[in-house]
């Protein structure tokens, strides 16, 4: 069967706005959490976000071209540009049918349509931008990286909610190791910090509002946490058959090596703890290992009451005894929740942590919970070899994705 490696990588994120410097602030237990700045939050609850500072579009894009980009997808291009060129690749032309892209995003162009609707309903305009629907479409990041590098193999988009870029990059590494394609650039890109979005969220009743001091606010696994943040942000990564990449003699960060999903069938918002540990377990049988050869898991941590203790239940369900001696992390601390494209980013961070031998902390980790007793590497980075890993994703709706990686020997 074919082997899949990670080649290349590409970030930007709130903690980071390329590969090295987001992990570089995950290691230092950094959070990007503050009051956003995109517009005035004032009439919201909840004023503050991951958010990528000092973001100037025309820094990275013409303006001709902005008109059809979302913030979704600059995010996204971004990120791939740097994917791409951290791989080393070399494209040639008869390789292009068989080089794809897969994306996931939950929210796609919410900010194209938070200002159309703006202008349709309070300003009263009688026509949109006639791009409008180019932008907003959940696909248009993927098919803008398929037009720049010119990836003409299978390509498409996930939207599963907070698990869309773990499904996007597991898909991906499965078109390569069925055969169907040898290049894949596989991840997410999320946009979705709008006053519409934000007053929907604050709706749910997950959100902190992280009164006092906003980087701070998140706390996953804690006894005091109040609940998630939102973030924005994009990672993608280039993965490749191993073959094909020790041609050309290419840098291995880690190697793929399962991925599992699953469905709870059960509740719209309230996770499960079968659903997401028969996901676990698909993701390790794929992978061919023991719950014990796992070194760390990353976890899904969103830091709100119910899903923090549920996942615990699910990786004491899965890893039995050794659930109390396996590393576990939440970076979504530092850079947030970013919907869709969080899995990507998590995963990125894995990644890196097998490469580094660095495991990111949990940040702002206060006080154990009863409910919440593993080691979950509170607020300090620890150096540690990691051989295997596995990164949680468990979405609204009930749709889980894991991902199993491993380091490259």
């Amino acid at each position: 069967m074919r082997r899949v490696v990670v080649t290349g990588i590409g970030v930007f994120a709130s903690t980071g706005k390329n590969a090295n410097q987001f992990f570089e602030t995950l290691a230092q237990g950094c959070s990007a959490v503050r009051r956003i700045q995109q517009f005035d939050p004032s009439q919201l609850s909840v004023q503050i976000a991951a958010e990528i500072p000092d973001y100037d579009p025309l820094a990275y894009f013409p303006a001709k071209r902005l008109d059809l980009l979302d913030r979704f997808s600059q995010f996204a291009l971004i990120a791939a540009k740097e994917a791409m060129e951290s791989s080393g690749l070399q494209l040639k032309d008869e390789e292009r049918p068989r080089f794809g892209v897969v994306t996931g995003t939950g929210m796609a162009g919410a900010t194209t349509f938070d200002t159309g609707y703006f202008n349709l309903y309070a300003k009263q305009a009688t026509r949109l931008h006639p791009f409008t629907i180019p932008k907003i479409m959940h696909n248009a990041a993927t098919s803008q990286i398929c037009m720049e590098f010119g990836a003409q193999g299978p390509s498409f988009t996930t939207a599963t909610a907070c698990s869309s870029s773990g499904h996007a990059i597991g898909e991906a590494f499965h078109l390569i190791k069925n055969d169907m394609a040898d290049l894949m650039l596989g991840g997410g890109s999320e946009a979705p910090l709008t006053f519409g979005m934000i007053r929907s969220w604050e709706s749910v009743r997950v959100l902190a509002t992280g009164n006092g001091d906003p980087s701070k606010a998140c706390r996953p696994f804690s006894a005091d946490r109040e609940g998630m943040v939102m973030g924005e942000g994009a990672a993608m990564l280039m993965l490749e058959e191993l073959e094909h990449a020790r041609r050309r003699g290419a840098k291995i960060y880690g190697e793929i090596s399962g991925f599992g999903l699953s469905s709870d069938a059960s509740h719209i918002t309230q996770p499960s703890i079968e659903g997401p540990a028969r996901a676990v377990r698909m993701a390790l049988a794929e992978g061919k290992i023991n719950p014990e050869d796992v070194d760390y898991i990353n976890a899904h941590g969103t830091g709100t009451r119910l899903n923090d203790v549920t996942e615990t239940q699910v990786i004491k369900e899965v890893f039995k005894g050794y659930a109390r001696k396996v590393a576990i992390s939440s970076t979504k601390s530092m850079h947030g929740h970013a919907m869709g494209s969080t899995a990507a980013l998590e995963l990125t961070a894995t990644i890196q942590a097998i490469d580094r031998g660095v495991i990111p902390p949990t940040a702002n980790y206060t006080e154990p919970d009863v409910e919440c007793d593993l080691d979950y590497v509170p607020n300090q980075a620890r150096e540690k070899t990691v051989r295997n890993a596995i990164s949680n994703s468990f979405a609204f709706g009930g749709l889980n994705a894991v991902l199993l990686v491993r380091k490259f020997e």
